[in-house]
């Protein structure tokens, strides 16, 4: 691990709860998708996972986790939390609201617990990767683990 002044609020999180990850970084100064980043540290890109944030109707906002080379089914999302409709937050409200910059955004430590669903793909899983809470920064960790730390649930929330 890296000294703890390099530790994102993420990985403090995680540290706290006592729950096993690695980290990865590596060189990125501005924004990079997640197949750009998979493929920058050689990951399996069915193992890399992406965290976006929407706004339900009702207001209430929530983080879904999906694999990055798939797309959120807003459909299936908005029936996954009980809502009428969901639609993306727009990118200048991201920072403000979670406290992390597009890139760099992940479900864990945000400066307000939203909802957080991970797609139900991830089960099958032994390991994933998310970001790390900063643009450079990927974390590998089990599903149930990032389940645990983002007190989230599982649901299909993917197009087809």
């Amino acid at each position: 691990m890296s000294k703890k002044d390099n530790k994102s609020n993420a990985m403090r999180i995680l540290d706290r709860l006592k729950i096993r990850y690695e980290h990865f970084e590596y060189d990125a100064e501005s924004f990079t998708d997640g197949v750009h980043t998979a493929d920058m540290l050689g990951l399996p890109h069915e193992e890399v996972y992406k965290t976006l944030v929407t706004t339900g109707k009702s207001g209430e906002h929530y983080n879904f986790v999906i694999p990055i080379e798939k797309e959120i089914d807003l459909k299936k999302a908005a029936a996954a939390v009980g809502e009428k409709s969901l639609e993306m937050l727009p990118l200048k409200e991201l920072t403000p609201l979670t406290g992390y910059v597009r890139g760099g955004c992940t479900a864990i430590g945000m400066k307000k617990n939203f909802r957080s669903v991970i797609d139900i793909s991830a089960e099958r899983l032994e390991k994933i990767y998310i970001s790390g809470g900063r643009i450079g920064l990927q974390i590998r960790l089990a599903p149930g683990d990032l389940l645990k730390a983002a007190q989230a649930e599982f649901k299909d929330v993917v197009r087809v």
